[in-house]
C-alpha cells in the first residue's frame, strides 16, 4: 500500500504543501479560553511542540510553543508568554481526545516536568509506521510516503521565543501539527 522508504531526492520532487487553514496564535490565557470549547469537540488533534534550540549539550529549554491542529484550524499556544492554562492541561490529560504527533516522547517528557501534566490519549505516528512496514519515521518523510507531499523544515531551528512569531514560523508550526493529523486520518481510513 505504501512504500517503506523515500529518498531525499524523491522527496524533493513532491509538491511543497503548507497548512491551508486558519492559524490562531494564542499568547494570553484570555485568548486560550476562547478556543477550548471548540477544541474539546474534536476526537482527534494533530500535536507538536517547538522549543528554542539549545546548542549546549545536556541543556533542554522549556516548550515555547504547543501546536494542536485539525484539518481546517491550527492553534498555536505560546507557552513562552503565559503559564500553561488549566484547560490545556485538562485537554492534554484527556484520554478521550487523541493527540497525534511524531516522535513525541521528548515533547511529553518536557511537558511532564515543566507543567506537571499527566498526558493521556497520545498516539506516536512513529509507532504506527511499524504496522505499515514504513522505515522512514521522520515527519517530512512520513508526509512524503503517506500523503505524497513535501513539507518544509526550514524554520525548525528558529527562535520560538521571539516576541512575535513570523508568518514563516506560524506556517511551519501549523503545518507540522496538521501533517500529523492528516497522516493519522489517512492511516486509519
Amino acid at each position: 500500500m505504501f512504500v517503506s522508504e523515500i529518498s531525499r531526492e524523491e522527496l524533493q520532487l513532491l509538491p511543497l504543501v503548507r497548512f491551508p487553514g486558519a492559524i490562531h496564535v494564542i499568547d494570553t490565557p484570555k485568548q486560550a479560553d476562547r478556543w477550548f470549547e471548540q477544541l474539546k469537540k474534536y476526537p482527534v488533534l494533530g500535536f507538536d511542540t517547538e522549543t528554542r534550540p539549545s546548542f549546549i549539550k545536556g541543556r533542554v529549554n522549556r516548550v515555547a510553543l504547543l501546536q494542536l491542529a485539525t484539518g481546517t484550524d491550527a492553534y498555536l499556544f505560546r507557552l513562552c508568554k503565559m503559564t500553561m492554562p488549566g484547560d490545556l492541561i485538562a485537554l492534554l490529560s484527556d484520554p478521550g481526545i487523541l493527540k497525534v504527533g511524531a516522535a513525541i516522547r521528548n515533547d511529553l517528557d518536557v511537558l511532564r516536568r515543566s507543567a506537571r501534566i499527566h498526558p493521556k490519549g497520545f498516539v506516536d505516528l512513529q509507532d504506527m509506521m511499524k504496522e505499515f512496514d514504513i522505515k522512514n519515521v521522520g515527519l517530512a518523510k512520513m508526509a512524503g510516503i503517506i500523503m505524497g507531499i513535501r513539507i518544509s523544515k526550514s524554520q525548525q531551528l528558529s527562535n520560538w521565543e521571539n516576541g512575535i512569531l513570523t508568518e514563516a514560523q506560524q506556517k511551519y508550526a501549523a503545518t507540522d501539527a496538521w501533517a500529523c493529523y492528516e497522516i493519522y486520518q489517512k492511516l486509519t481510513r
